[in-house]
């Protein structure tokens, strides 16, 4: 699909600013899909070489190795691409599209373009390559590189740096317990960022509705490795397979990447190009804001309220927010569980006749949806290569990595 390329003139940039925060209660489904399909997992495949000879393993035997890995240690290179097939969103950065800011250059409000909590988004889309290290459970640095900036995020200890070259920005955190304590606060999980994090959400669905099997060998960054496929069983699902590569000595995920049933390209691939179990040395955690930097401490957001910025701005961040929509409800089980919500104020997309929709809005929504028509009256599918949304008229949200079929189906049951 082609990059989304927003029309905007100066003399309508007022016009849009304002009509984005009305948009964005609207489009919460966009939303939805970046989150849901980056915490199933999400990324084009990683060249492997040679299919090394190991001894044979059964698939239950390897996932207790992945859960028994010890690996503390590490650092190297990962690279992670996603493809849900959504458009670019361009210039509408109004905080409601997925790896919007709120702050930082060019944003309404007083946040830091370093927060991890939108900056991390970004990895929800596109192709990154991220420089990964660990030591122990209180010293971990991700940093994303750019063609010409860095974003870092780094634990250490008692303290959660996050750091952003581009707008010279630094964003600090206190980890949670009292002095002297383990830190508690770890480094955020909205987004799954290493091929281990993808695994372990992917193997949480393996239950009776899961083909799980050993399928080979793989040699990724130079180690030996074993390929553990994870299949859904049900029909439904826009879930193909998962392929996870697991190093045969430490039982380290090394490689992650999930295929849609409808074929193509994966839709998400993140796998180490470079790894070394030694532990790092302790420089690579030390953080000290350049001269000159933008420090935003955190709770400092609360001034953005005070400016009207927190409603219009907030970023989507999961299952938390999901809980202030009103009748969130799980529909069906395993790969092809669905969640019913109603959205706010209990009425279905507007559209840009009435005035709450801007004309670089709509013609976004109307590039993502299908109208469809059921038992349940009308309404809208947005689609990605591997979640869906069905948001009906009457102001009724499906959504979940089903069919647009599998989502009219729950639509029509719970009329």
């Amino acid at each position: 699909m082609a990059p989304y390329e927003p029309e905007q003139n100066t003399g309508e940039a007022g016009e849009l600013r304002a009509g984005r925060r009305k948009a964005a209660r609207y489009v919460v489904p966009l939303a939805v899909a970046g989150v849901a399909a980056a915490t199933i997992g999400l990324v084009p495949a990683l060249a492997t070489s040679g299919d090394p000879e190991l001894p044979d393993i059964t698939a239950q035997k390897l996932i207790e190795k992945i859960a028994a890995s010890d690996t503390e240690q590490l650092s190297g290179t990962v690279k992670i691409s996603t493809d849900l097939g959504l458009p670019s969103f361009g210039g509408m950065s109004g905080g409601f599209a997925p790896g919007s800011g709120g702050g930082g250059e060019g944003g309404d409000g007083e946040g830091s373009s370093a927060d991890p909590q939108s900056k991390l988004m970004e990895l929800a889309s596109g192709t990154h390559t991220l420089r990964v290290a660990a030591d122990g459970p209180d010293k971990q640095k991700l940093s994303v590189l750019d063609d010409a900036a860095e974003y870092s995020l780094i634990h250490n200890g008692d303290d959660v740096w996050a750091y952003d070259s581009k707008s010279n920005e630094a964003y600090h955190s206190k980890a949670e317990g009292k002095a002297g304590d383990s830190a508690e606060k770890d480094l955020p999980k909205d987004v799954p960022s290493t091929p281990k994090e993808l695994a372990d959400e992917a193997l949480k669905a393996a239950d009776s509705t899961t083909s799980v099997k050993v399928d080979g060998t793989a040699q990724v960054a130079g180690r030996d490795a074993y390929r553990l496929v994870i299949k859904p069983k049900q029909s439904g699902s826009t879930v193909g397979q998962i392929t996870v590569a697991v190093d045969s000595k430490t039982g380290t995920p090394l490689k992650f990447t999930l295929t849609p049933a409808g074929g193509g390209s994966a839709v998400v691939d993140a796998g180490f190009t470079k790894v070394d179990f030694d532990k790092p040395a302790a420089s690579t955690f030390a953080f000290t804001p350049p001269k000159g930097a933008k420090v935003t401490e955190e709770g400092d957001e609360a001034k953005a309220e005070k400016h009207g910025f927190k409603d219009g701005g907030k970023e989507f961040k999961g299952e938390k927010d999901l809980d202030g929509l009103n009748g969130l409800n799980v529909i069906g089980e395993g790969w092809t569980s669905i969640a019913e919500l109603k959205l706010p104020g209990g009425q279905g997309l507007p559209t840009g006749e009435s005035g709450d929709v801007p004309p670089d809005a709509q013609r976004l929504l109307d590039s993502l949806g299908d109208q469809v028509k059921g038992e349940f009256g009308s309404g809208t599918v947005f689609k990605t290569r591997l979640v869906n949304a069905l948001i009906t008229d009457d102001g009724k949200v499906y959504v979940g990595a089903v069919t647009k079929d599998a989502l009219v189906k729950a639509a029509n049951a719970a009329h």
